[in-house]
């Protein structure tokens, strides 16, 4: 594998003539992510998490690699995407944008590409009342159903994932599922069980790994179970199980209960995903500064960086710099309008002008801090696509 310091060679060679802050999407490292993920879905349909990518060219070569359908962040990008023809696109939260339910609920054709995300009575109703009175098939929404771990250990009970849908129970699913069945002019597509815990924690320890385990059998049987009571509850069985992410791919495709796997941050392959065992990391996605200024032997400035990512605080949500020997410093981390760099080992002395590259700590992120991505093969400069916000588009 590539040395990061000959990747950032290789970037500033291909971007020599563009002035920084630059991101750059190496395409050779993308589509091998992109085949890479297909394969370690073992044949399972892969959807596509825009949330990770947010560059629309780089979304439509990961469609034409062979992922089927898109998870979009907002209604508003669902309808967007199904008006330049994606057939199936599945918002991955639920939303309370009355606009954009009504948008979707006034547009018969999106209304059959479009699936929406539900976890409460209360999001239905908002369905309900935007699809009233209108034309068109009925809006398809899909229950999101909390895939955590809870473990009883004595008077306590430990949590491990996210605190995101209240739908844990089988009995929990079915009720609101009975409620969608009578709810006119909408309709129960299936489910969707992100496994958090597994996707989305790298396997930093034995214990990890052990909770990964437990937690991958459990999401499984419970899994069923909500099936098995859904069927009940609607009188039929759903067409959509939806579950994973590019951390868990093998381990939600194993289940022949699930119909499908999601993933996005793979394309990419951020710094939070170097601790995985699951996969090799092969970063495909960079940013390169500008040194702006030279404050004294061992230091430098570069123009721009302070794209931290979303999250709890803490180092792992900086940017992580390819250039050997220099590191943020701790203080400033990666500043607003500058990032100060510290030589801390055996790499020579950055110059004002020289161009530092680094990764984003996740994945899409990134691209809401440029217009425009260059895409780069070898150290040329092949193209340069815009981004959501060099489309004027901002999603979330």
């Amino acid at each position: 594998m590539e040395s990061p310091a000959s990747v950032a060679a290789r970037l500033g060679r291909a971007t020599a003539q563009v002035a920084g802050p630059v991101a750059v999407v190496d395409l050779d490292l993308f589509d091998a992510n992109a085949a890479e993920l297909l394969r370690r879905a073992g044949g399972t349909p892969v959807r596509l998490a825009t949330k990770s990518v947010r560059v629309r060219a780089l979304v439509d070569r990961a469609l034409a690699a062979g992922f089927q359908g898109l998870m979009t962040m907002t209604v508003a990008e669902a309808v967007w995407y199904a008006g330049r023809g994606v057939p199936d696109s599945l918002v991955g939260y639920p939303s309370v944008d009355t606009a954009a339910l009504a948008a979707l609920a006034g547009d018969a054709d999106a209304r059959g590409r479009v699936t929406l995300m539900l976890d409460d009575a209360a999001q239905l109703a908002l369905v309900e009342a935007a699809v009233a009175g209108t034309d068109g098939p009925p809006v398809d929404v899909c229950l999101d159903v909390d895939a955590s771990l809870r473990l009883r250990v004595g008077p306590l009970t430990l949590h491990a994932g996210t605190r995101r849908s209240p739908l844990h129970a089988p009995a929990d699913v079915a009720r609101l599922a009975a409620r969608v069945a009578t709810t006119p002019g909408v309709r129960l597509r299936g489910v969707m069980t992100y496994e958090a815990q597994i996707a989305g924690l790298p396997d930093s320890s034995a214990a990890v790994r052990a909770m990964k385990k437990v937690s991958a059998r459990e999401v499984r049987a419970r899994r069923s179970a909500v099936l098995d009571a859904l069927s009940s509850a609607v009188g039929r069985d759903l067409t959509l199980v939806n579950a994973g992410g590019t951390g868990s791919l093998e381990v939600s495709s194993a289940d022949p209960e699930v119909t499908e796997v999601t993933a996005g941050s793979g394309l990419y392959v951020p710094a939070t995903f170097d601790g995985y065992r699951a996969f090799c990391p092969r970063p495909s996605a960079f940013f390169g500064l500008d040194v702006v200024r030279t404050p004294g032997p061992g230091w430098a400035t570069a123009f721009g960086g302070g794209y931290p990512a979303s999250g709890a605080a803490g180092p792992s949500r900086l940017p992580r710099l390819l250039s050997p020997g220099w590191s943020l410093t701790r203080r400033e981390g990666a500043g607003e309008v500058q990032t100060p760099l510290r030589r801390r080992g055996g790499g020579p002395e950055l110059r004002i002008g020289d161009r530092v590259w680094f990764r984003h700590a996740k994945a899409g992120e990134l691209m809401e801090r440029f217009d425009v991505v260059h895409l780069v093969r070898g150290d040329e400069v092949v193209d340069v696509v815009p981004t959501y916000r060099g489309e004027g588009r901002s999603f979330a």
